[in-house]
């Protein structure tokens, strides 16, 4: 089960402390306090600001911006729709940089494409454009901070012992830093990605993974069957001498199982560095060589590479400027799968050397590809025409003063976020946002399967089947726990609606939130879970905040609406996707707003699944697909149901004989869910994928 902690000596100890002023007390107090550096820090700073509050922000960083500013140039945002207030201007003062001559110094605005005239709005504020170098996010930050007359204090840490907190009856009164300043205030904000203040004031929050039974998920825990993507392809022996178990294991390959599958554990999806790189000779810094560095460590990569994978290449997104935003891809990669677990609770100290060991890593995971004989050549060569980008990161070395910390802690809130709000199962009545990203797990941990090859275990990519409201709850603690603090970054989520939560627009957005309830809490001197929540979503739509969504398309004269279907529609829209897929509406007829295609690549990686609750009882199951020649014959169809499951092999190249869109995959019988999964495997042509119906049987026309 997943641990939960809560620190209840701290509250008790805040009571004690009344009587005795911490050591360096300022007598200033502030309306609000923010403890954080980040994108929604700083944010929330600006919101304050524009509400007449007295702000400070404090935090240890040195750099402002936090991820934004620290590698991670291509937006994660999923529909860019509902990205609005402050997180939009961001976006939008990204465009306005890049429209000028002067900001184009390696390569043309023409040259860079399409992405560097940003998109255009229907609100006429103007166009926004959503790739940037590092360098350009964090001046956008600092100008904020300039232009609202925003105070910082930068290198402060947070004295995460008892001493570093006043509390009385609920509430917050100052937090201290190990520098010995001292910050009092009303109302104060977590936007720490760690939750530090958060767990210092003793609010409960947990570590890891849920068990897919404790909110009726079904993509938290142990993600064995589902971890499709970020795998090895190959067989890949895990030991030292391949096939020899006696000669132990190599490195970073734990020695247990990956767990029971669904089940709750401690662990933490990986981090790493979003690495800006460049083949530009004169902007280039050849990959270092890192202190400590060991070559065996990458023989599992070296093993792969061997056996013909070529993943290395996957994910270097191009920013402006000949530049990269290089992520994580494939089987063994620039995530330090494994190596983070004790991170989120971990002292100062302890986090420092975590933080060296990834940089160690993943500069050696570079300089092991551009250097290592051993490495095929094709791929040395390839990986030696980049470097770190000379002009980013300058006081770091070139390298990003930010790691992904992908998940920390997160709270256990007023209300827990979970994988039913996000697919809107369950209602949520106090929206101050949006989401609409993948539910994103990276890979947790990495173990030896039964016939002693590598795997790796956790990763989910999961489409929630669109935009979806966040609730006020989810940044708020419990009552009796903390009555003036937000938490804005380690927000009250499961782990896999944390996996789609986590994008930096959402963050910069619940910044914004949590700042304008601080205001009016601090207005009518309310607790913040008794801030009106009529009045707060008037204040936050006036200020351009995107509280619900919905589509303003029209259906094409090739769509049919699910709704004139008879039985239960799984469009694609709705289902689980795996690998990469494309969406079209070149052929019709099709179901809603098109369909998914796999563009007749990747065979053998992309998957997509289709599932619903059914009432028990028999079934006729219908696949809807748009037929073509260059289709693939022989599509893997396989269906689960109450008596196992059956694999039919369909010809999309045939018209579909069912009114020219569906063709029957035959009754069966289901207990309470229905699933349908669709695969590339080894298929002679595109995959379509439009939807999946389940007709109980007395209604079979």
């Amino acid at each position: 089960m997943t641990a939960f902690r809560r620190l209840a000596t701290i509250t008790l100890l805040g009571f004690v402390l009344l009587q005795k002023p911490l050591s360096g007390a300022d007598t200033r107090t502030y309306d609000l306090v923010i403890y954080g550096t980040t994108s929604a820090g700083i944010t929330a700073a600006v919101q304050a600001r524009r509400m007449n509050l007295d702000v400070v922000v404090v935090g240890p960083d040195k750099h402002l911006g936090g991820l934004s500013a620290g590698g991670l140039g291509w937006t994660d945002s999923g529909n860019k729709a509902v990205i609005g207030g402050i997180a939009f201007e961001f976006y939008q003062h990204i465009y306005r940089h890049y429209d000028r001559p002067d900001a184009w110094r390696w390569q043309t605005r023409d040259n860079y494409g399409s992405r560097a005239y940003g998109t255009p709005t229907t609100n006429g504020s103007g166009p926004a454009m959503w790739v940037f170098e590092p360098h350009v996010a964090e001046q956008i930050f600092e100008d904020f901070v300039s232009t609202h007359s925003i105070p910082v204090y930068r290198d402060e840490w947070l004295d995460r012992s008892s001493a570093g907190l006043r509390i009385q009856q609920g509430k917050i009164l100052s937090i201290k830093m190990l520098s010995g300043k001292v910050f009092h205030g009303k109302i104060f904000i977590d936007a720490s990605y760690e939750g530090d203040l958060m767990a210092a004031a003793g609010v409960t929050y947990t570590v890891g993974r849920e068990g897919n039974d404790q909110y009726k998920e079904t993509l938290n825990g142990v993600q064995t069957h589902n971890a499709r993507s970020h795998q090895f392809k190959n067989n890949i022996s895990a030991y030292t001498v391949p096939g020899d178990p006696s000669s132990g294991l190599l490195p970073r390959i734990q020695n247990a199982g990956p767990g029971t599958e669904g089940s709750g554990d401690h662990r933490v999806q990986a981090y790493n560095y979003r690495m800006c790189l460049t083949r530009v000779k004169e902007n280039r810094v050849p990959f270092p060589k890192p202190n400590g560095y060991d070559p065996q460590q990458y023989e599992l990569l070296l093993r792969d590479l061997l056996a013909g994978s070529r993943h290395i290449n996957g994910k270097f997104d191009m920013l402006p400027n000949l530049k990269t935003d290089t992520n994580n891809h494939g089987s063994f990669s620039t995530d330090n799968i494994g190596m983070n677990y004790d991170y989120p609770d971990a002292t100062y100290a302890r986090r420092q050397e975590i933080l060296d060991e990834h940089k160690t890593y993943q500069q050696g995971f570079c300089y092991f590809l551009a250097n290592d004989p051993r490495v095929p050549e094709d791929v040395r060569s390839w990986y030696g025409q980049w470097g770190l980008a000379k002009d980013e990161f300058i006081d770091t070395g070139h390298w990003p003063h930010q790691i992904y910390v992908r998940e920390a802690r997160r709270m256990v809130g007023d209300l827990v976020v979970n994988e039913r709000h996000l697919r809107r199962i369950i209602s949520t009545n106090r929206s101050i946002g949006m989401g609409s990203y993948n539910m994103d797990s990276h890979n947790v941990q990495r173990y030896v399967d039964e016939q002693g090859y590598v795997r790796n275990e956790g990763d989910i990519q999961v489409n929630p089947g669109g935009p979806y409201p966040i609730d006020y709850g989810a940044i708020i603690p419990q009552r009796a726990e903390c009555q003036n603090l937000f938490v804005v970054c380690a927000v009250s989520t499961s782990h896999i609606a944390y996996g789609s939560v986590r994008m930096e627009p959402v963050f910069m957005i619940l910044g914004q939130s949590a700042a304008t309830a601080a205001a009016l809490a601090i207005q009518h001197d309310f607790a913040i879970q008794d801030v009106e929540y009529a009045s707060l979503a008037k204040r936050l739509m006036a200020d351009g905040q995107v509280l619900e969504y919905t589509t303003q398309k029209k259906p094409s004269k090739n769509s049919l609406s699910a709704t004139d279907i008879i039985g239960t529609v799984v469009d694609d829209q709705s289902a689980q996707f795996h690998g990469s897929w494309v969406r079209s509406t070149s052929i019709g007829p099709y179901i809603e707003h098109g369909y998914r295609h796999d563009a007749n690549s990747m065979k053998g990686q992309n998957s997509i699944r289709f599932s619903t609750t059914l009432k028990p009882g028999p079934y006729e199951v219908r696949l809807a697909y748009t037929n073509n020649p260059n289709r693939a014959s022989n599509v893997p169809v396989v269906l689960y149901h109450a008596n196992g499951k059956e694999i039919r092999h369909i010809n999309q190249k045939a018209t579909p004989p069912i009114d020219n869109l569906f063709v029957s995959l035959g009754t069966y019988d289901f207990e309470e869910s229905g699933v349908v999964e669709i695969t590339n495997t080894a298929t002679d042509g595109y995959v379509v994928a439009d939807a999946v119906v389940f007709i109980p049987a007395e209604m079979k026309p």
